[in-house]
């Protein structure tokens, strides 16, 4: 077992009645864990974690001493922007309820989905792929006006019909609405570290691609 401290900010100090918690995890934990560990503390807010004073994702292992913050929404900021990579199956309006602010007149979400094969499997450069998305995210909530934006990526095996990405993104207007979530899946098709192969019965073959760009 080992121990670690999550400090706590704004609304989650109000509900805890302590700038932060203690919390016994056992060893090889993430950051997920803790959260979880929580319970309905963080329960309905839109969070984003830092250990050590970086930004981490869910499935960041943590050691003993670390610091885990949780980091509600901030005042005055442009929304939630919000990206993940999982191997957990992907929910659409779980994702455009991240995006639902009082400014937006418009949500736009497209979801991409396996389509024609058995399956699809994905492999991603997961550390890499989760700050590109984030960055993409940034980028076109800054770029468009955005009220929020978020995107999650799906890697492991995708059944048919099922949707390997999803992207929700609010703005006063439709017209920024749209041109914000196109921008954020054509970026991730195309710089996101990820890779994917079609399965069909005892036939594979990976998916040719290009070579990632970078339009940050």
């Amino acid at each position: 077992m080992m121990q670690v401290t999550v400090r706590l900010f704004a609304m989650l100090r109000e509900r805890a009645g302590a700038g932060s918690v203690d919390l016994e995890l056992p060893d090889g934990a993430r950051v997920g864990d803790a959260v979880a560990e929580l319970g309905p503390l963080a329960e309905g807010l839109p969070l984003v974690m830092a250990v050590n004073r970086e930004y981490a994702p869910e499935d960041r292992v943590l050691t003993p001493g670390d610091e885990l913050a949780l980091i509600p929404p901030v005042s005055g900021g442009s929304g939630e922007r919000w990206s993940r990579v999982t191997s957990e199956p992907l929910s659409l309006g779980g994702l455009a309820k991240r995006v639902r602010d009082h400014r937006a007149g418009a949500v736009v979400t497209f979801s991409g989905v396996t389509r024609e094969v058995e399956k699809l499997e994905y492999e991603a450069y997961a550390e890499m792929a989760a700050e590109k998305l984030q960055s993409i995210v940034e980028d076109a909530v800054e770029r468009h006006g955005l009220c929020a934006a978020a995107v999650e990526h799906r890697v492991g095996d995708v059944p048919l019909s099922e949707p390997s990405v999803v992207v929700a993104a609010s703005a006063p207007h439709r017209g920024e609405a749209f041109a914000g979530a196109r921008e954020i899946i054509d970026r991730a098709k195309a710089e996101a570290p990820i890779w994917k192969r079609e399965v069909e019965g005892d036939e594979s073959r990976w998916v040719e691609g290009s070579e990632p760009t970078d339009a940050g």
